[in-house]
């Protein structure tokens, strides 16, 4: 195992680790899964800690919110502030800080207490995924790169489909106590599954400011920066009034969003694996094609999706398009800057989190002032803009 940030592009001449290391890509997906299941928990509990805590439903999704914006803010400051340290040890320690700050959560005797729990998940969240997002062109060779991302990726689609839904279930039955303190208890498990399998990962080239500043210069990272911030904009403008969607335009009943919320995450799992398999052989023409079907899908919605079969298909469709974006962006933030990836995928994660809540702000004023059918027109546009941004890189040959 070397000590450098690797190319995953062969064709810069460095040299990519001597053999794979799948278990300790495996126990990182394990991490992604965790972190993103412990971010949107909140959703499914937000009645029940607001009636225990004495606070509004509004103020109780301050737990999603709050941890998001933090996230933001720590995939750029994280790795700075660390340096040099071995991101083996940097990847424990914030598992670690994972564990006690659902324990504090389990344990919060009010809601102030509660939501500063949640500004150390959003710490954990946006460090984490930081160093976790370019860490597959360190522990695989360099044909096996789009793969191990999109393993380590499959752990944000698994968290949407089994994680979430789960640990709701749970804070049902047993209540949202205890659904924090199993989050705090897988997170310890997950912590010494690291601990067992990730090799030592020194950084030979901290993350400083100025190397944050120099990826503007970088016309790829910029571009795929400028895709990550359209789509993701875009998608969770929409994608936050799915529900809603569902019932008034395409008569759908509101026993099967939860069914049919279900596939779109099942679909979005296919989509993360086909993209990785897809990135492999042309990741460019991948990530153009994954922002144009969404240019399409969404817009179209209000057209064709009218009814329960056609609402349900485009669905799908938008699910499997979405599911790619991860992985694919990431992938093209390796490509772009092979020999800075940590400070490339640190910028992308920041914007990743702050398109989120934007999205989902955005959304919220559209749907309040205008339609329904406006956040999904919206989508597409930005879906569309993110396309041509896309394809305006095509001559970029760590892309071919």
């Amino acid at each position: 195992m070397t000590t450098t940030e690797q190319s995953a592009v062969p064709a810069t001449g460095s040299q990519g680790p001597q053999r794979s290391r799948w278990l300790a890509v495996t126990a990182v997906a394990l991490g992604t899964f965790l972190l993103v299941t412990a971010e949107q928990l909140p959703i499914g509990l937000l009645t029940a800690v607001g009636s225990a805590l004495s606070v509004s439903e509004g103020t109780a999704g301050l737990m999603v919110t709050v941890p998001s914006l933090v996230a933001a803010v720590a995939a750029p400051l994280v790795p700075v502030l660390v340096g040099a340290l071995d991101r083996r040890l940097l990847l424990l320690g914030l598992m670690g800080l994972m564990t006690v700050a659902n324990v504090v959560s389990a344990l919060a005797p009010g809601f102030a207490v509660l939501l500063s729990s949640r500004v150390l998940v959003g710490v954990a969240i946006g460090g984490f995924w930081a160093v976790a997002g370019g860490l597959a062109v360190r522990l695989v060779t360099p044909a096996h790169v789009p793969r191990a991302t999109a393993i380590v990726f499959g752990g944000v689609g698994a968290a949407n489909v089994f994680g979430v839904p789960l640990g709701t279930l749970l804070g049902g039955f047993t209540g949202w106590r205890v659904a924090f303190a199993t989050l705090s208890a897988l997170a310890l498990l997950v912590l010494l599954a690291l601990l067992a399998v990730l090799p030592p990962l020194a950084a030979s080239r901290p993350v400083r400011p100025r190397l944050l500043a120099a990826q503007f210069r970088n016309r790829g990272v910029r571009v795929g920066i400028l895709a990550t911030f359209l789509i993701v904009t875009g998608h969770f403008a929409a994608y936050t009034f799915v529900s809603p969607a569902l019932q008034e335009l395409s008569g759908i009943d509101e026993r099967l969003v939860g069914p049919l919320l279900f596939g779109f995450g099942l679909a979005g799992m296919v989509g993360n694996f086909a993209a990785g398999a897809a990135l492999a052989r042309a990741p460019h023409r991948t990530v153009l094609a994954i922002a144009a079907v969404l240019a399409v899908a969404m817009p179209l919605y209000p057209l064709l999706g009218r009814g329960p079969v056609s609402g349900a298909l485009l669905l799908v469709v938008w699910g499997l398009a979405f599911g790619g974006v991860s992985v694919g962006l990431q992938t093209w933030m390796i490509r772009t800057a092979p020999r800075a990836v940590e400070a490339a995928s640190s910028l992308w994660v920041a914007v990743f989190n702050l398109s989120i809540g934007l999205g989902a702000l955005t959304g919220g004023v559209i749907v309040d002032s205008l339609s329904l059918r406006g956040v999904l027109w919206l989508g597409g546009a930005c879906a569309l803009a993110a396309a041509l941004a896309v394809w305006s890189a095509r001559a970029d040959e760590n892309l071919r």
